[in-house]
């Protein structure tokens, strides 16, 4: 195969690797040996590398990389000059946006990001602080943390900026945030060189394509079930689908089959009243992806 036709990836290892691996099985590509910096991929024209997410932007604009996933945070903090192709709404403990906080301890008499004039801030994003803290004028020092941020204050710090899912850390350590500084999501991004090329640009649009349709299908399902005619008019108006229901007639007459894709957390509700509306064979299947 010629050389050109490679395109070169970077995953994110560390906090996002088992989410974004999780997400590439789902779209149908098979990566092992992920242990390794180099992993094998079921895809002869994939050449995946794993690189910490807080250094993929660097690689990719200095076109080691032709594209890779990461956080929005780190592309900021490493100000690169790549091209964002796609924002990709998942994170290492669900699909929601992550933040970046400032937080401090609960009886801290800092109130206000005004107060942290003066104060030591503790943070592994200390690029882009810098610059949150430039634009309120406010001078603070700011030291890069090596890990465990959230236990330094209040003897190392005064304060910290950490990223944050749940909060749970958080309130574990006794801390209080005063303020969000940054709502961060995964991007899949590639170097501008690389995006210019047609192969290239195909191959990552069409697995963009495939990892969107994955993320699609992630908190939706397919819900099969079988209606008298009697029945039907109620049942569609029960139905909030992405798009009209697929009916079926069946061979029994006056009997319809009825398949939708719906979102999970719907289910729980609506089974016992398509039940008590006439509904039998209920079968609710997983969906791999949802393209669009």
């Amino acid at each position: 195969m010629p050389a050109k036709n490679i395109l070169k990836l970077g995953l994110p290892k560390g906090s996002l690797q088992e989410a974004t691996l999780k997400l590439f099985r789902k779209a149908g590509y098979h990566i092992t040996s992920h242990r390794s910096y180099y992993p094998a991929i079921d895809d002869a024209e994939i050449q995946p590398m794993l690189i910490r997410a807080q250094e993929m932007a660097r690689y990719v604009d200095y076109g080691i990389l032709d594209c890779g996933l990461t956080g929005y945070d780190w592309i900021l903090e490493q100000n690169a000059d790549v091209k964002e192709i796609a924002e990709l709404k998942y994170a290492k403990e669900g699909l929601k946006p992550v933040k970046w906080v400032i937080a401090v301890p609960a009886d801290s008499k800092i109130k206000r990001v005004e107060d942290l004039n003066g104060k030591r801030i503790a943070t592994e994003l200390v690029a882009f602080t810098k610059r949150y803290l430039k634009s309120k004028d406010i001078k603070a020092s700011v030291d890069f943390s090596w890990g465990a941020t959230e236990v330094k204050p209040p003897h190392l710090a005064d304060a910290i900026v950490e990223l944050t899912e749940t909060g749970t850390s958080l309130r574990a350590n006794n801390l209080r945030v005063i303020e969000t500084i940054l709502v961060s999501s995964t991007r899949f991004i590639s170097n501008k060189k690389a995006w210019k090329e047609p192969w290239k640009k195909q191959k990552m649009e069409n697995l963009i394509m495939l990892l969107r349709g994955a993320l699609e299908a992630a908190e939706r399902v397919g819900l099969k079930m079988n209606l008298p005619e009697k029945s039907l008019k109620k049942i569609l108006s029960l139905l909030p689908a992405m798009h009209s229901p697929t009916i079926s007639v069946l061979t029994v007459k006056d009997w319809y089959d009825i398949d939708v894709v719906i979102e999970e957390r719907l289910l729980r509700d609506l089974i016992p009243k398509l039940k008590s509306e006439g509904a039998t064979g209920i079968v609710e299947y997983q969906l791999n992806k949802v393209i669009p």
